[in-house]
């Protein structure tokens, strides 16, 4: 593995989970009521409790994402 393929490997590692990550928060952000009711048919939770596990979760996701993703990408630009 030379560093062009890791470059080309994180740089699509993070669109695809950069995307997710948009897409997840778009839908939380902008129709809360009908993912709430969606996800409240299979677990049962009160509104507080999912608000705050989906927000961490997201939280989390976000993190990771930066760690795992977008930083050796940054490296592998400026090392490249």
């Amino acid at each position: 593995m030379d560093i062009q393929f890791l470059t080309s490997f994180f740089m699509w590692c993070t669109i695809i989970n950069g995307g997710l990550f948009l897409l997840w928060a778009g839908f939380f952000l902008m129709a809360p009521t009908f993912t709430y009711n969606l996800q409240n048919k299979f677990i049962p939770l009160p509104r507080e409790k999912y608000d705050v596990i989906i927000y961490s979760f997201l939280g989390l996701f976000k993190m990771l994402f930066l760690l795992f993703n977008l930083v050796p990408y940054v490296v592998l630009l400026i090392l490249g």
